[in-house]
């Protein structure tokens, strides 16, 4: 949670809301306070609503009519236009943020104005202001090795949105130890569960054996913006992160997915910095997590057979039926190798819906 004492208002109000203070307890008028400062009363109202700045002049006027001194006035004003500033940077920010979809994915509660949304966003991120925000997340993207579809480019508000979620969900899950040796001798199992057909049945299962390598594994919806399938990062050094959005809704890209994200983990430092397509992103280290997924979801010794499978879906059912995989594994598979083209038996993938 976020300290009060280190939260820094990122709106102020304007002087005259201090000097409208002072007259109603003076029991006195803006109209009098106008004649005062020898100005016109048009001129009063718009000093008071912050129109108008608060000069060197009108700060001694104000603190002889007033009281204070005019540094207290002058300060008072400083305050208000970097006030200002702030919300200004803080609502181009806002826009940067996926704040309808948060809402509707319960990641936010629901506000109504501008400075509500600003405040509830930073709580989420739990950081104090929009300039700290930026300071502690700006290019944590690379703190995730993240897959991306190679036709999109994320924005960063909304892939740091979706990461969050998954610090926040990670934090809530208990887990045993991170251990990488577990963690590999667990894959059989885990493969396994790519024949049951309903989430309802293998999310529970695969987050359970999951958990006992020390790894939580975090399902989110993707906000608008955010591309990502997959990320792992080691978020302590007990803990693995391994997320995941359903982005396909299918079950090859779902399964080859988790598995790429697992190839990460076994294979590579959990310690290094990841990003899909950006400069930071190393092709060998994806390519050996997309070789790993591959070769778990078919192994080695079932590849050639399956190169060879003809255009049936007979076929395919049996093949995979004796390689204990999911059919729709197999297709997708044989899409990406070209043997079968993106619109040939899609009927034997799993079709997922968030509903």
């Amino acid at each position: 949670m976020i300290e009060s004492t280190n939260f820094l208002p990122e709106w102020a109000s304007p002087p005259g809301a201090t000097i409208n203070d002072i007259l109603e307890e003076q029991g006195r008028t803006v109209h009098d306070l106008a004649r005062e400062i020898g100005h016109t009363g048009y001129y009063t109202e718009r000093l008071l609503d912050g129109s108008l700045p608060i000069t060197e002049e009108i700060a001694t006027s104000l603190s002889q009519a007033l009281g204070a001194t005019p540094d207290f006035w002058l300060s008072r004003e400083r305050q208000f236009r970097e006030s200002l500033s702030r919300q200004a940077a803080s609502e181009q920010w806002l826009t940067g943020i996926p704040v309808a979809d948060m809402v509707r994915y319960g990641w936010l509660r629901q506000v109504q104005n501008t400075k509500d949304k600003v405040n509830a966003c930073l709580e989420y991120f739990n950081v104090p202001t929009v300039a700290e925000w930026y300071e502690r997340y700006e290019g944590a993207d690379r703190l995730a090795a993240f897959r991306t579809s190679e036709t999109f480019t994320s924005a960063e508000g909304a892939v740091l949105a979706w990461l969050r979620k998954g610090e926040i969900e990670a934090a809530k899950r208990e887990c045993g130890k991170w251990d990488r040796k577990r963690f590999r001798e667990a894959l059989p199992n885990l493969r396994v569960l790519t024949r049951i057909k309903n989430p309802s049945d293998f999310i529970p299962k695969l987050t359970s054996i999951c958990a006992e390598c020390g790894v939580a594994v975090v399902i989110a919806r993707a906000p608008k913006g955010c591309r990502a399938s997959g990320a792992t990062r080691l978020i302590s050094p007990d803990k693995a992160l391994l997320m995941l959005s359903f982005r396909y809704l299918s079950d090859d890209h779902f399964w080859f997915t988790f598995f790429h994200e697992a190839g990460h983990l076994i294979l590579h430092d959990t310690k290094a910095l990841f990003l899909e397509g950006g400069e930071l992103c190393s092709e060998n280290e994806e390519e050996e997590a997309n070789s790993f997924s591959s070769n778990v979801l078919i192994p080695l010794e079932h590849q050639a057979a399956m190169r060879a499978l003809p255009l049936d879906a007979r076929a395919v059912m049996r093949f995979a039926r004796e390689i204990g995989i999911s059919p729709g594994i197999v297709v997708g598979q044989l899409q990406h190798l070209g043997r079968f083209s993106p619109a040939q038996l899609n009927n034997l993938k799993v079709r997922y819906s968030w509903s």
